[in-house]
């Protein structure tokens, strides 16, 4: 197999890093830095290894190197009409004096984040067909092709999805698409946080052309993508105020990528992401945002508040975003049991075992 020169810098910068016992950060455009534990390691930039290496629109698959921007993918497939139905957030900070959007698609699949249609498309690992992988032995190793079949033992390409750059570097994807939808619409409703649960529960079980959806404040926002005549049939029997497209796309886009005002942390604060079943009721912790028809909850919260609080919750908390790095020495994500622990050590021990790749990134013991 023939390897081009950026491929072949990473392998060598694998390789010397082995030699040296040198911990490597793997980084593409840096828009993640903020997201799981401290970061540690020189960093090992893919933006090198990119481009779009194949598109087969018929057959609604794209193979693509990771360090290829995520901006530069989406246009690809826009241009015949498809997209990433998942929406992975570019979480773009132009505020911040940074580009609109540095995020690569080796990033998007190794955060595994989603945007706000999960809930009733999927996530990102549901799209991931295949994956080429650089290993802590500096092997190059390609799992899964480009079509959707039943996989035997471990389904590695997926198993990527949300490994936050700690089983190896990701360096080429296959990824299914689909086409965009005929139609859209984007319905407001005015209702408490109990009101809007209740709602949501009920649509979830009709037959309507639900796509994505989000309360906060007395206000709930319900998107409806589809055929036509489905979505116009749904916003005449569901009623409430329909926004006009150029709000509802800024809407949708500062939910993706958190630049909605709800999103913005004074200091000491902490943004927590609560996973739950979407029947849960409202769980009067603090500023709440829902979405994912009521199964992702996101909290403003002090950290130094009574975390107790969050025990007797069914689901897991995710500690997303805080103001200050070292408020992180608590722990990011829900403990593993440990049962999981153990699977997660030896996977890490299978790909990485050196330790060298994105050490301490989930959690801080391995």
């Amino acid at each position: 197999m023939q390897v081009e020169p950026a491929l072949q810098d990473l392998v060598a910068r694998v390789r010397a890093a082995l030699d040296d016992e040198t911990p490597l950060r793997i980084r593409g455009g840096g828009s993640k830095d903020f997201y799981g534990q401290a970061l540690q390691g020189e960093i090992l930039d893919t933006r090198g290894h990119a481009g779009i290496v194949s598109h087969e629109p018929s057959e609604l698959v794209v193979t693509v190197r990771a360090g290829t921007p995520l901006v530069e993918l989406e246009a690809a497939l826009a241009e015949h009409q498809q997209y990433l139905p998942f929406e992975p957030p570019h979480f773009a900070q132009e505020s911040a004096g940074q580009e609109p959007s540095v995020a690569t698609v080796g990033g998007m699949v190794a955060s595994g984040l989603n945007g706000p249609a999960r809930a009733s498309v999927g996530a990102v690992r549901d799209y991931v067909l295949g994956a080429q992988l650089l290993n802590g032995k500096a092997e190059l190793l390609t799992f899964g092709g480009q079509v959707m079949k039943n996989v035997a033992g471990y389904d590695v390409s997926r198993l990527l999805a949300g490994s936050l750059g700690t089983l190896g570097v990701i360096t080429q994807v296959s990824l299914k698409v689909l086409p965009c939808a005929l139609a859209e619409a984007t319905l407001t409703f005015e209702l408490h946080e109990a009101q809007a649960l209740t709602r949501l529960n009920t649509w979830a079980g009709q037959a309507l052309p639900l796509n994505a959806s989000c309360w906060h404040d007395g206000a709930l926002m319900l998107r409806l993508r589809g055929a036509r005549a489905a979505v116009e049939s749904a916003c005449k029997n569901l009623g409430g105020q329909r926004l006009d497209e150029v709000q509802a796309t800024r809407l949708w886009q500062a939910l993706r990528d958190q630049t909605a005002p709800f999103f913005r942390l004074q200091d000491g604060e902490a943004l927590l992401r609560l996973s739950v079943p979407d029947t849960a009721p409202p769980l009067k912790l603090g500023p709440t945002l829902i979405e994912w028809h009521g199964a992702q909850r996101w909290l403003k919260l002090p950290l130094h508040g009574d975390a107790d609080r969050l025990n007797d919750i069914e689901g897991h908390a995710t500690l997303f975003r805080v103001t200050r790095e070292q408020d992180k020495s608590r722990g990011v994500f829900t403990p593993l049991t440990s049962p999981l622990g153990r699977i997660h050590r030896a996977l890490k021990q299978q790909f990485d075992p050196a330790g060298i790749f994105n050490r301490g990134r989930m959690y801080p013991d391995f």
